[in-house]
């Protein structure tokens, strides 16, 4: 099975689905999907318990999420297909409509993971930390703006939030959830800004998210003229006063 481990879903490799899917197997596929009897129960003529039934569809449902994420990261999620997807996850392609509504769906199942995950938000949480003075969030947070640019998960990371944007442009619903993302971000932050020198939260809050998100590209191409440290400057123009 794929490697399941990169970047903002959790270094530890879990990826526990929160909500159940249909069925695992599909048409080609039931008898590699299916989930294995739970201990006591009937291996042979006898229904699994309900309970052993749903694990085997969330195990199903987050084998086929992690090895689209590392696809798509990698190839583009136009560079994937559904059958390279399910065949990385030890499937077939039949347990993807089994459990998504196709492509689509499984592109937005994972948008929505990876928004409820929270990726790429622990600088902004330390920029937030109203208890601590502005120098030295500031400071906070460009330490941990480094640390996730550090490593191959910060690269492959990258790779999927820019393939989730070109999808978004291109696909009505999945851009309007990377929209509210971008949104849930910046309301977040601007929470604990105020209004100086003329510009108000919310703005200074948008140019705040671009900074992330600009620096973190031209870091990755060019690290060495474009230091994860610009961080801690770049913030300190464009909030410094705000977070007074």
């Amino acid at each position: 099975m794929i490697d399941t481990a990169f970047g903002g879903f959790g270094e530890d490799g879990g990826d526990a689905p929160r909500r159940g899917g249909a069925g695992s197997g599909g048409p080609g596929g039931a008898s590699r999907t299916a989930a294995p009897p739970a201990p006591g129960t009937r291996a042979h003529g006898g229904r699994a318990p309900a309970a052993a039934r749903r694990d085997g569809r969330e195990r199903t449902r987050a084998a086929l999420l992690a090895a689209a994420r590392r696809l798509w990261a990698e190839r583009g999620i136009h560079g994937a297909s559904l059958d390279e997807v399910a065949a990385a996850a030890g499937l077939t392609k039949g347990a993807v409509y089994s459990n998504f509504a196709g492509k689509s769906g499984l592109v937005l199942t994972l948008l929505e993971r990876c928004a409820d995950d929270g990726f790429g938000v622990e600088a902004c949480a330390d920029l937030r930390d109203a208890g601590r003075p502005a120098d030295e969030r500031l400071e906070r947070a460009a330490r941990a703006y480094a640390r996730r640019l550090s490593g191959e998960h910060a690269r492959l990371l990258t790779l999927l939030l820019v393939e989730f944007w070109l999808h978004g442009m291109r696909d009505q619903a999945a851009g309007r959830r990377l929209a509210d993302w971008y949104a849930e971000r910046r309301a977040r932050l601007a929470e604990h800004l105020t209004d100086a020198e003329g510009v108000g939260p919310h703005e200074r809050a948008a140019l705040a998210v671009a900074l992330d998100a600009g620096l973190a590209l031209q870091h990755l191409l060019d690290p060495e003229r474009v230091p994860a440290d610009l961080y801690a400057t770049g913030m300190r123009l464009v909030l410094g006063p705000a977070l007074a």
